[in-house]
């Protein structure tokens, strides 16, 4: 529960300063506080809302709950109990995404997946992730373009590599980082023997072109003949492109395109955004306050869910979340499991700011 004083005495404060005359001096400064008054104004006005159904719920209760109260006005205190709950459970949604209007950045990501234990197996599922991340960007109106792919001959992927651009999809989908295991039979097992095989993904903020400028002379740019799966040639050309980072020793390679110029093109921007998650880690390592409200710990190592075939069944190992709609979570409805994750980062953040 957000503390509502704690608010209105930033409220308070805030509007004093505005009136003084010291501030309307400094325009910048001025202009800062009146656009965080105005934030706060709104944020007040959905607190008193909620403050005023609770009120009137606990009059409702104490209506439904009074044997004196004849039976006909007790149904109507309990129907009118219903939809208030309902109303606090809509305010409360829209104060929580008030209070983290500001603070959410908004990110364009690049993802990758990759195959790891499992053989084949692990390269179908990791085609299987791309097809949810691809679906459930759909859903919410994202764009997604593949820069790179390794893809398997029976339609699998060792490795594939896209960017994910729209409103929110950073907030969504920066918790996907990280092991992700399934169970079942593989197409390719003939004993009906269930199989555990991994796929790893990875969420990259996607640097823009002010944020991170790499020197030439700390990149050694090298061509050769790409090749698709099982071996066979898709182009006589050296087209694809290798890049290394010589100062972090990133490399990164495109082959994708049938252009030279698109391959450097891509590959360069996944080398960014490889260094850009570098130089975050490194610093999130000397921040421990954002360590601790991390929900895990973002590292590809990590076993962060499980998706369990005969079972039905999808697990987040982070916050201990069970539901069995798997063949719904793998067609892109995901919100259920995002919606967990972002809420309990929330409530982290809360205890840390000292809003509860």
């Amino acid at each position: 529960m957000i503390n509502l004083d704690k608010i209105r005495d930033e409220y308070n404060k805030v509007s004093r300063q505005l009136s003084s005359d010291d501030i309307l001096q400094d325009r910048e400064k001025y202009a800062n506080l009146a656009k965080r008054f105005s934030y706060l104004e709104k944020l007040l006005d959905l607190l008193n809302e909620r403050d005023s159904y609770l009120k009137q719920k606990e009059h409702i209760q104490r209506v439904a709950h009074d044997t004196g109260e004849e039976e006909e006005v007790r149904a109507l205190a309990r129907e009118e109990w219903t939809t208030l709950d309902e109303k606090l459970k809509k305010i409360n949604k829209k104060i929580e995404d008030k209070i983290f209007e500001e603070s959410e950045p908004e990110y364009d990501l690049i993802i990758e997946i990759r195959a790891a234990a499992g053989g084949e197996e692990s390269a179908l599922f990791a085609a299987s992730l791309f097809k949810m991340y691809s679906k459930y960007a759909e859903r919410n109106g994202w764009k997604t373009e593949v820069l790179s792919s390794n893809p398997t001959e029976i339609g699998g992927f060792k490795e594939i590599i896209f960017s994910l651009k729209g409103k929110e999809a950073y907030t969504h989908l920066k918790f996907e980082s990280g092991v992700h295991r399934v169970q079942r039979v593989p197409v390719t097992e003939s004993g009906g023997r269930i199989h555990t095989s991994t796929v790893t993904v990875a969420v990259l903020i996607e640097p823009k072109e002010v944020e991170l400028k790499l020197n030439s002379d700390d990149l050694r740019i090298e061509t050769y003949r790409s090749s698709g799966a099982g071996g066979q040639h898709v182009n006589v050309t050296d087209s694809a492109v290798r890049i290394t980072h010589l100062p972090t020793g990133i490399v990164v390679a495109c082959q994708d395109e049938r252009s030279q110029i698109k391959n450097r093109e891509k590959a360069m921007r996944v080398l960014k955004a490889r260094i850009m998650e570098k130089m975050l880690k490194d610093e999130v390592k000397k921040m421990t306050r954002l360590r601790r409200i991390q929900v895990g710990t973002g590292e590809r190592s990590e076993k962060i869910r499980t998706y369990n075939f005969p079972e039905r069944r999808v697990t987040d190992h982070r916050i201990n979340l069970t539901i069995y709609r798997l063949e719904a979570v793998l067609e892109g409805d995901l919100d259920e499991v995002v919606d967990e994750l972002i809420g309990e980062e929330r409530k982290k953040i809360y205890e840390k700011r000292g809003l509860v």
